[in-house]
């Protein structure tokens, strides 16, 4: 007797670190994605071969009895016993692929990655098992196997869609299962990235996710992470041009625009592409706003609202300093005063307080407005009781304007 049974599854100079701070908040937004038709193989997924069972023989009735017990224990129990009696049959891979999602529900991780292995070793070009992998890799948490496995897992999903022949309806179906796979190598490149506190793995991770797929919907999200890490690592010119490349052709998110107008802010020399790439951050904030764009998964309303203060803040304290440095003062005094309210590192503090003392002073003393003054004075005076590079001048700036108001 012969039974056919399916084969397949399954900062800143004088505030450092303070860019740094954003992308570190992404980790928490990572949930485990969900593809439905992943988890218990795809619905519209056809199989790459059948596997024929002749209950004639004692492999044969192993196998089907396998096939009819429903009891998770049991089955892995017989499972794990035709692979003892029979390690060369026909039949193994979809045994190894059967006991791999057991032992996944177990978190037996390695016992999962040896029966896939075992499996690959016979046949290379089994996507599901090599899916599996990629989950057990992601039950360890360990970013080099999951690397590993995301990268072979997308390279045999892609040699599963190319095979596929025209008008052939099973192999439509195995090339659109193979699709969302090579997108969920994708994910799973990006979500590690996301939760990697170790800046060689983030950028190791981030470089395979472009390496893969230069056009990712999942690269915009982790840029800021890459960038931060690349900055972690001392590569601070490199991740400063490749923010402002990835603004400069509409891939930059929020963190990305802050570090591109950090980087010039620190070269000295750049000033316009401060006040650009401030702007552009500024206009994200504000479109997020307008929009209600969705805080992301694991992020509480409460932070992500801090977050969104905090980085306007820093724009319009980045723009305002720069505008003073330029004697721009009219412009300077708009975007301090915005600035203020969500500055809450102190040296950014007394620096966004000088510069507006700063430029009050002059518009005063050009305006004869003697209330503009005295709120250069109010702000100097500010700007000197904290500790910061400027504090010595913005001190001087005190006692010369209170001579001039006629104080002491």
């Amino acid at each position: 007797m012969r039974t056919e049974y399916t084969v397949g599854c399954a900062d800143f100079a004088n505030a450092p670190g303070i860019c740094d701070t954003f992308s570190r908040e992404g980790r928490r937004a990572v949930k485990t994605f969900a593809f439905v038709v992943l988890l218990a193989f795809a619905a519209n997924a056809q199989p790459r071969h059948k596997l024929v069972v002749n209950s004639d023989t004692e492999e044969g009735k192993l196998l089907q009895q396998i096939g009819q017990q429903t009891d998770n224990p049991k089955k892995q129990a017989l499972l794990e016993e035709f692979i003892a009696k029979y390690p060369k049959h026909d039949g193994v891979t979809w045994v190894y692929g059967q006991l791999q999602p057991l032992y996944i529900k177990q978190n037996q991780f390695d016992k999962a990655l040896d029966a896939g292995d075992k499996a690959l070793a016979i046949d290379p070009d089994d996507l599901d098992v090599s899916y599996n992998n990629l989950k057990a890799a992601e039950g360890k948490k360990d970013p080099d196997p999951i690397k590993k496995w995301a990268l072979q897992t997308s390279q045999i999903a892609r040699k599963t869609i190319s095979a596929a022949k025209p008008g052939n309806e099973d192999d439509k179906n195995r090339a659109d299962y193979a699709r969302q796979v090579d997108t969920y190598c994708e994910y799973s490149l990006y979500a590690t990235a996301l939760q990697s506190t170790a800046v060689n793995k983030t950028l190791e991770l981030v470089e395979a996710l472009e390496k893969l797929n230069p056009r990712s919907q999942y690269l915009p999200k982790v840029y800021g992470n890459y960038l931060s890490a690349l900055r972690q690592s001392g590569q601070v010119d490199k991740a400063g041009s490749t923010a402002e490349k990835l603004a400069d052709n509409g891939l930059a998110n929020e963190d990305v625009l802050l570090i591109a107008a950090d980087y010039n802010l620190q070269k000295k020399n750049q000033p316009d592409k401060v006040i650009l790439y401030s702007t552009k951050l500024l206009d994200v904030l504000n479109s997020n706003a307008l929009k209600s764009k969705a805080k992301p998964e694991g992020v509480s309303d409460a932070d992500w609202e801090k977050k969104q203060q905090t980085l306007s803040g820093l724009a319009y304290w980045m723009a305002g300093i720069t505008y003073s440095g330029q004697g721009k003062y009219a412009e300077a005094d708009k975007s301090l005063r915005a600035a203020l309210p969500n500055l809450k590192d102190e040296q950014v503090r007394a620096i966004g307080l000088f510069h507006l003392g700063l430029a009050d002073y002059q518009l005063g003393k050009a305006g004869k407005n003697r209330a503009q003054i005295q709120d250069a004075l109010k702000y100097s005076e500010q700007s000197a009781a904290i500790a910061s590079p400027l504090q010595a001048q913005a001190q001087k700036n005190v006692r010369t304007i209170r001579g001039e108001l006629g104080g002491k």
